[in-house]
């Protein structure tokens, strides 16, 4: 399938966000064809990840403006640039902000996903061709955003930054998961054991699904907002705690609860308070604790080194350690082999237009996803 706009500048809409904290404008904007190992999507379905909203707010990350932001989508491949070999015009994709060149030590590599190459760079609004941005406004540049720029009618993406997905699959579903999908895969908690969620946004109960999906036995679900917590029962999840609730910090509290400590936990929030607790709350001798959620640029992380000497193991985990092209679209075939349900994580549905909507939401903590419908 040939596009015939291949080879052509594409005038289009997108929602551009001119400087921090005020609302995106939706602007007509020039797409440049794609280039050497570059691919150009037709986004169809895109939705607002928090991870948007901090880059937006640039209160505690750094940012650079014009930007067009969004990261969790899905479209259909326009046309490709020279040397790409695996996709062509009319193929159904999922746009990643984390890559795979497949040559470097990371990718081949079975242990890694943090592509030499291709890597989550937030301060980078160019192509890593040519250093130039593919977006233009009277021919003024505006920045990409972690190389995916969703929230524009058609984007420019390196190859390996697209994941090549089952064509029968409903892009307004699996669109979350190019980002989503990631956190089924953060828990890893073996069969029969103890898991602790720090965090019931989306992040936080996609990790409770993975954790479920993967045998866990028990899950402890701590939120400072006990409005998450009915949002959570929907999930099958029963067991809840709240900070606010007791006068002894919550790492504490959950050892009591668990003889000890769980086996398994997982910090979804950035905040680094909760890192700690997160931590401090896994089991002696093989416990082991995850942190997923975005940090302020300032955190800094404490804890007493006897903690580690007592075995037990602090990590991080990045996209769920998923490579993006290889492993997402075996988590679209979850999806289609109904194990895993994306549905009840879509709370909202706005136009394009209303893509400021979506950010009122996020920003009041209303729902978990909002699915943002291009055309």
């Amino acid at each position: 399938m040939s596009s015939r706009t291949a080879g052509q500048v594409i005038k289009c809409k997108a929602a551009v966000a001119w400087e921090a904290g005020k609302p995106l404008v939706i602007e007509e904007v020039e797409v440049a064809p794609p280039q050497k190992m570059e691919v150009r999507i037709k986004i169809l379905y895109t939705s607002l990840c928090r991870t948007d909203v901090y880059f937006w707010e640039a209160k505690a990350q750094d940012s650079v403006f014009p930007r067009i932001l969004g990261h969790e989508a899905a479209g259909i491949v326009e046309s490709v640039g020279e040397g790409v070999t695996e996709l062509a015009a009319g193929d159904h994709v999922l746009p990643v902000f984390t890559g795979e060149c497949r040559e470097c030590a990371h990718c081949k590599s079975e242990e890694s996903n943090m592509c030499s190459l291709l890597r989550i760079n937030t301060e980078r609004g160019v192509m890593i061709s040519d250093q130039k941005s593919r977006f233009s406004i009277n021919g003024k540049p505006i920045y990409h955003f972690l190389g995916t720029s969703t929230f524009s009618e058609y984007t420019v993406l390196h190859v390996g930054c697209v994941a090549k997905i089952n064509p029968e699959a409903p892009l307004d579903k699996v669109c979350v998961l190019s980002c989503l999908g990631a956190t089924l895969n953060v828990a890893k908690p073996f069969k029969g054991s103890s898991v602790a969620i720090f965090g019931l946004g989306a992040v936080g109960l996609g990790a409770a699904e993975g954790a479920r999906l993967a045998g866990a036995s028990r899950v402890i679900c701590v939120d400072l907002n006990p409005a998450r917590f009915e949002e959570a029962k929907k999930f099958g999840l029963t067991e809840f705690v709240n900070p606010k609730d007791y006068d002894k910090p919550i790492q504490e509290v959950i050892a009591e609860m668990t003889d000890g400590g769980v086996d398994r936990s997982v910090e979804c929030t950035g905040n680094v308070n909760a890192m700690i607790s997160a931590f401090e709350c896994v089991h002696d001798g093989w416990g082991v604790a995850v942190v997923v959620g975005i940090h302020h640029k300032d955190a800094v992380f404490k804890t007493h080194p006897l903690n580690f000497l007592n075995e037990r193991t602090l990590k991080g985990t990045f996209f769920g350690n998923y490579k993006a092209r290889s492993d997402l679209p075996s988590v679209v075939e979850m999806y289609m082999k109904k194990e895993l349900e994306v549905e009840k994580f879509i709370t909202h549905t706005v136009t394009f237009a209303e893509i400021n909507k979506a950010f009122e939401l996020m920003l009041k903590g209303e729902g978990l996803r909002c699915v943002v419908r291009m055309e």
